[in-house]
């Protein structure tokens, strides 16, 4: 194989890899989520979900219902966690008062934002998850934590990513074979 044929084989794997980056973050821009897809890997929210399932999120929607399942971050931890939501609160703050404007003399209020404070809970779990939330947080904010809310799954197919990050020598054989895949690719 002479150079210019492993230049082409090179610049073939970085159109596909940068083709899959452009995909996801188009994806996370639609879907208004910063991780669009993502496996469920426990057993906490059984029956609805398994493990290895892959679920489908959306984070346009401005609240969260009670008894909607979605997918949070908690502050300094990097798993994200897929449960149901069993309690929510709307904090309304108050509202803020500038200064009366040039033509009238009465104040003008700005309406601030309400905030929704969620607590969840996994399906097959005996508590809330209050004890999984960072230190000193009693709720998650739909705002900060929420990751997206589950809009569809594909059963199953999640597994291989398991069996890639809990098993080192799967994740080498399958790096191998793609390696070895590519330098025996013909054009």
């Amino acid at each position: 194989m002479n150079l210019r044929q492993q230049l082409i084989q090179g610049l073939n794997i970085a159109m596909v890899v940068c083709s899959a980056f452009m995909f996801w973050k188009g994806l996370a821009l639609v879907t208004g989520s910063s991780s669009p897809i993502v496996v469920v890997l426990s057993g906490s929210m059984e029956p609805a979900f398994q493990r290895g399932d892959i679920l489908f999120l959306w984070n346009r929607n401005q609240y969260v219902d009670v008894g909607d399942i979605v997918v949070y971050n908690i502050k300094e931890k990097e798993i994200p966690i897929v449960h149901r939501v069993m309690r929510e609160h709307k904090v309304i703050p108050e509202v803020k008062t500038k200064k009366r404007s040039a033509r009238s003399k009465k104040p003008v209020h700005e309406p601030g934002k309400v905030r929704q404070l969620l607590l969840t809970k996994g399906d097959n779990n005996p508590t809330d998850d209050l004890p999984l939330y960072a230190y000193g947080q009693t709720y998650l904010d739909r705002e900060d934590d929420i990751v997206g809310k589950v809009m569809g799954y594909i059963p199953k197919l999640g597994y291989v990513t398991i069996l890639i990050t809990e098993n080192v020598y799967f994740k080498y054989a399958l790096l191998g074979l793609l390696g070895l895949s590519t330098l025996l690719q013909k054009e």
